[in-house]
């Protein structure tokens, strides 16, 4: 990598992102609103007494999860539109190298995931009530890393893909299993043998299990931080992969 070149690449990004505001605005608003779907999905459904809320329990997971798939969805496809516009064959004929391209997608969707991850949860713990035993500032941490995990993994996947169309249609292959795996549904503990030891090499069974620790945990513990260890090696491997398989010429 090149620091400068990086550096210029990051900026023209941001540059980008920062003229198109629907894309501005699916980043900010969407997993936001989300939230507040699902406050009111679950207001007055009944609870025991003594237990979290349905929605304190369901939410404090919506909030690493709903960025990892909106960050997943936009990268994919703004690198798909990168390669089916010309730009990105032309930016590799320069010094740039592949990780110089890759990286400054990372970083700057990674300033956009700073943003919704402060946004969603100060909606959640703000306007909803959203209670949780351990610190918010980690819970924010968490989501920020589940985004750039998104990105990261939205990278790899749109080096495979030569649509637009195509890059979306990873999706139901890369997430939905994520989602169904992770603990969200049925908690891992509970499922067969088989399907344990595949939700142990999905990223998002980590994150997921990190945020119900801070749900239940006054104090950072040990398990929490394995899990973000694991995310963080996650991402870097989904975009040292991105860079190995991106292609240079457009097919």
């Amino acid at each position: 990598m090149t620091t400068s070149i990086y550096a210029a690449g990051t900026t023209r990004i941001l540059r980008q992102l920062r003229s198109d505001r629907r894309t501005v605005a699916m980043i900010l608003l969407v997993p936001a609103l989300l939230m507040v779907l699902l406050y009111f999905l679950y207001d007055e459904v009944p609870t025991a007494p003594g237990t979290p809320s349905l929605f304190d329990r369901i939410a404090i997971t919506m909030l690493g999860i709903l960025p990892f798939v909106v960050m997943f969805l936009i990268t994919s496809i703004a690198m798909q539109r990168e390669r089916s516009s010309g730009t990105l064959e032309r930016l590799l004929t320069t010094p740039m190298s592949k990780l110089d391209l890759l990286a400054g997608y990372a970083s700057a969707f990674s300033v956009a995931a700073i943003a919704q991850a402060v946004l969603a949860c100060a909606v959640a713990f703000g306007l909803l009530g959203l209670t949780t035993a351990g610190s918010i500032v980690w819970v924010i941490v968490i989501a920020v890393l589940n985004a750039v995990l998104g990105v990261a993994i939205g990278l790899l996947c749109s080096a495979f893909a030569r649509t637009e169309f195509q890059a979306v249609q990873f999706m139901p292959v890369v997430v939905v299993p994520q989602l169904f795996l992770c603990g969200l549904l049925v908690p891992r503990d509970q499922m067969p043998d088989w399907l344990h030891a595949i939700s142990n090499v999905l990223p998002l069974s980590y994150a997921v299990e990190a945020l119900q620790q801070i749900s239940s945990n006054s104090t950072f513990t040990h398990t929490m931080a394995v899990d973000i260890v694991v995310v963080l090696g996650f991402t870097v491997v989904a975009l040292c992969a991105a860079a190995a398989t991106l292609r240079r010429r457009t097919p």
